[in-house]
Formats: C-alpha cells, structure tokens, sequence
C-alpha cells in the first residue's frame, strides 16, 4: 500500500498554496447550499501528475479510517 505516498501528498499541498489551488480548483465540486465534495479519482490523477502514487482505496483509508490526519493539514487554507 501507499499510505505513505497519501500523507505525503497532503504535507505537500498544504506547505504549497499554488498547488492547493491548483488541486482545491481541480477536485472539488461545490455543490448546493455550499456543500462541498471530493472527486477522488481526481485527487489520484492529479496526485499522480505531482510523482504520488495512491489508489482511490488508500486515499479512503488515509482520510477516513485512519483519523484524518491529512484532512486537518489540506484545511489550513
């Protein structure tokens, strides 16, 4: 697996406010009353074109099974 690739990533887009741009513009979709959702397989192709390699599953085991810790870096901006 490739956890360490997902953390990775994240340490990066948060220490990278053009990169976070470039991925909160890319995979975000903002939806009605301000509800925001993730497009993962957009998060892994463009994780991908920055060197990380991660499946769909290991971004979900990272965000949501292992306590977010990722979440809490990507949110400082």
């Amino acid at each position: 697996m490739h956890l360490e690739q997902v953390n990775a990533f994240y340490d990066f887009v948060a220490s990278h406010q053009d990169i976070y741009e470039q991925y909160y513009n890319g995979c975000c979709i903002r939806g009605v009353f301000g509800v925001w959702s993730w497009d993962k397989k957009k998060i892994v192709d463009f994780a991908g074109t920055l060197g990380f390699n991660f499946t769909e599953s290991e971004l979900d085991y990272v965000l949501f099974d292992s306590g977010a810790g990722a979440v809490q870096h990507v949110s400082a901006y």
